[in-house]
């Protein structure tokens, strides 16, 4: 709560990541009382933008309520993500930047 106190961006990630499946109770058990929800985001700044880099679990790192909610850009943060694939591919297959 102390980090997100007048923050203007609030982001998480899953509790495990792809690589590290064999971790995940001992995280669950670990981070079961962290979680952005609403609470934290009011202590953030009135017009702090929530932000994930997805995929992800609702109940777990983020409550449904924050990354469905008005603050969450996630899916503008996706598609940004996209463009730059898309480019990163355009590079690597024809060797130039248009």
């Amino acid at each position: 709560m102390q980090a997100a106190l007048g923050a203007d961006l609030v982001s998480t990630d899953v509790w495990t990541s792809m690589g590290f499946e064999a971790e995940n109770d001992e995280r669950i058990k670990d981070f079961a009382d962290w979680q952005v929800d609403g609470d934290m985001m009011r202590v953030a700044a009135k017009d702090a933008i929530f932000l994930h880099c997805l995929p992800a679990h609702r109940g777990e790192e983020v409550s449904a309520e924050v990354i469905d909610g008005p603050q969450s850009v996630v899916w503008d943060e996706a598609e940004n993500r996209l463009h730059v694939q898309k480019a990163l591919m355009e590079y690597l297959l024809l060797g130039k930047l248009d």
